[in-house]
């Protein structure tokens, strides 16, 4: 509930309960034969989804040559174009959508969540990744610090949020806006609009750009990424800060992967054309990357969800600050059917994917089941809304920034407010009776 007098803004903020939950706890809810992992099930998942991509591929071969005069009557010539057009607009949206299973599949390889096998592992997640253009070690090195200092505002690797200070924006005016965002005056709330406001029109061209441009700006530049990062860091540079010198070798690997891969790209369009190339494979290509955008942005990115300092960060309260999401919910259950069986689950089942990324995922809808029943106990958001378009605009508008001061931060919006702040348990007193404070001292 939003309040204005005086001029003064005033929200009724949500509580967020900074969870002190052991891990033993989390893992001992799911039960234990959701750890087991299957190389030869496991496979059956790239045998399906290149199954999958090749009829949706050879139904539009056929389709294609039947969109004639000869076969079908239209009302005006371009309107087989139109057709045409539309035929492989939904080839292209369909090999992306399962395209994104794939690159599902050489994630679980890099979290050892494929097979028993780490060579294995290795080995069909380099070919899995390398084939949607990702340097497989290279990111799954980085990938890993994500999953080990997620939501640590110094330690994170991608989606960190900016700061006041880093924004330019003017200091914290006591008195004319709180810390947590609760109460901000008129003349701070324009101030920061003046700023951070973004029109429509600039918040569709910003929300198309990160959804196009996002994946290869973070894995070349490091956009959105770990800002403590000297300008130059990349997931192609073995000598980056984020790679210690055992990594050197695997670095140069995956680039040579990546190389090949571009190669192969060039030669297929020297020989068949760019546009048959771009239809048949950079169109897709681009929806996968889309798509993990779209969904790790979300699953990551929240006004309701908190970001640490150093100071309160523990490995499972970062866990636990990621969002459930269905993909493509909001377009109705049979897409988000189609969405979540395409994807092998990775928007639906990510906060039991963070508690222990070795599930894999045909076993991580039982455990992130198990694993709700003790987060909501604990009064804990881990349901977003839907994966989409408008979804992904209204969190890109909403979470501007974060406060430089603070140990448990939230985004605030372009005017300053926070739908959210923390509550931290109360320790004074524990349900026995013993005052908790003198009994450590025993």
């Amino acid at each position: 509930m939003v309040q204005k007098n005086d001029g003064v803004t005033s929200v009724e903020q949500g509580v967020y309960p900074v969870p002190n939950i052991p891990m033993k706890e989390l893992l001992g809810a799911i039960p234990s034969h959701c750890f087991e992992r299957s190389a030869l099930r496991s496979s059956t998942y790239i045998i399906w989804d290149l199954f999958v991509i090749g009829c949706i591929y050879k139904a539009a071969a056929t389709l294609d040559p039947l969109i004639d005069p000869t076969h079908i009557q239209l009302p005006h010539p371009q309107a087989y174009t139109a057709l045409r057009f539309a035929l492989w607009s939904l080839y292209t949206f369909g090999t992306g959508l399962f395209g994104t299973g794939i690159w599902v599949l050489g994630h679980e390889c890099g979290h050892q969540a494929f097979s028993e096998s780490k060579m294995l592992n290795d080995i069909v997640g380099f070919i899995l990744h390398t084939s949607v253009g990702v340097p497989y070690h290279s990111w799954r090195v980085s990938h890993a610090k994500h999953h080990a200092s997620t939501s640590h505002m110094t330690q994170d690797q991608v989606f960190v949020p900016h700061t006041r200070s880093e924004l330019g924006l003017p200091p914290l005016k006591e008195g004319q806006e709180d810390l947590l965002g609760s109460r901000v005056s008129e003349q701070v709330r324009r101030e920061l609009y003046d700023a951070l406001g973004d029109s429509p029109i600039g918040a569709v061209i910003n929300t198309a750009c990160y959804l196009l441009g996002g994946w290869p700006a973070y894995i070349l530049f490091n956009t959105s990424g770990q800002k403590r990062y000297p300008k130059g860091t990349s997931h192609f540079n073995p000598s980056s800060p984020m790679y210690a010198a055992h990594h050197y070798n695997q670095v140069v690997v995956s680039t040579i992967g990546i190389v090949a891969w571009a190669s192969c790209i060039a030669a297929a369009i020297y020989y068949k054309g760019f546009v048959t190339v771009a239809i048949i494979y950079i169109v897709p290509y681009l929806w996968i990357h889309h798509w993990l955008v779209l969904i790790t942005f979300l699953q990551h990115t929240d006004p309701i969800l908190p970001h640490y300092r150093a100071a309160e960060f523990t490995f499972p309260r970062g866990a636990l600050s990621t969002l459930d999401r269905s993909l493509m919910g909001d377009c109705g259950k049979v897409m988000a059917w189609i969405g979540a069986h395409a994807t092998n689950g990775i928007a639906e089942t990510h906060v039991v994917h963070h508690v222990c990324s070795k599930i894999p995922h045909y076993h991580a809808w039982e455990a992130s089941a198990a694993l709700s029943k003790v987060i909501k106990g604990y009064g804990i958001p881990h349901e977003g809304r839907p994966v989409g378009w408008s979804e992904f605009y209204r969190v890109l508008r909403e979470c501007k920034f974060v406060e430089d001061e603070g140990d448990v931060v939230f985004f605030k919006n372009a005017e300053g407010i926070a739908v959210m702040r923390p509550g931290f348990p109360d320790m004074s007193a524990s349900d026995s009776g013993v005052d908790i404070g003198q009994e450590s001292k025993k």
